[in-house]
């Protein structure tokens, strides 16, 4: 009798508790980065997906058209991995493009950048400093079926 009231006054106290506001925020913002952070996350996450996506010489990457510093970074990167890059849409009758796409958020003050392609997920936070950014986590890869 005497551990089962125990246990009550225990389960009681701890159903109390409750996590502070101010912990970490799962909500992510898009963010505006320098032209050097963009360069440096683009360069960095195309090389991944270069390791992941397959040979230069028989892929095409489609993304969708944007002025933003990070796409024209990654579409820089792509080019000078040797892909062939299109962004207006007009895909050849025998070309099957990989369809990519991308985005940066910010995330507890870390930018965090995503490519996506039907068969692959690559993402990476960064943390921006005065000569580009720098990784702080390792590469998340997501193989899809």
């Amino acid at each position: 009798m005497r551990g089962l009231l125990v246990c009550i006054i225990i389960a009681s106290l701890l159903s109390g508790c409750q996590t502070p506001e101010d912990g970490l925020s799962t909500s992510s913002s898009p963010v505006a980065i320098t032209g050097a952070v963009a360069s440096a996350i683009a360069g960095d996450m195309a090389s991944r997906l270069a390791e992941q996506i397959g040979p230069v010489a028989t892929t095409t990457i489609k993304m969708d058209k944007d002025s933003s510093d990070f796409a024209t970074a990654l579409e820089a990167a792509l080019k000078g991995w040797g892909y062939a890059v299109i962004t207006d849409g007009k895909v050849g009758k025998d070309v099957k493009p990989v369809e990519l796409a991308y985005s940066i958020d910010g995330v507890d003050g870390q930018v965090l950048a995503r490519l996506s392609t039907p068969s692959i997920a690559l993402g990476r936070a960064y943390t921006s400093t005065a000569a580009g950014a720098v990784p702080v986590s390792p590469l998340s890869i997501m193989q899809r079926n």
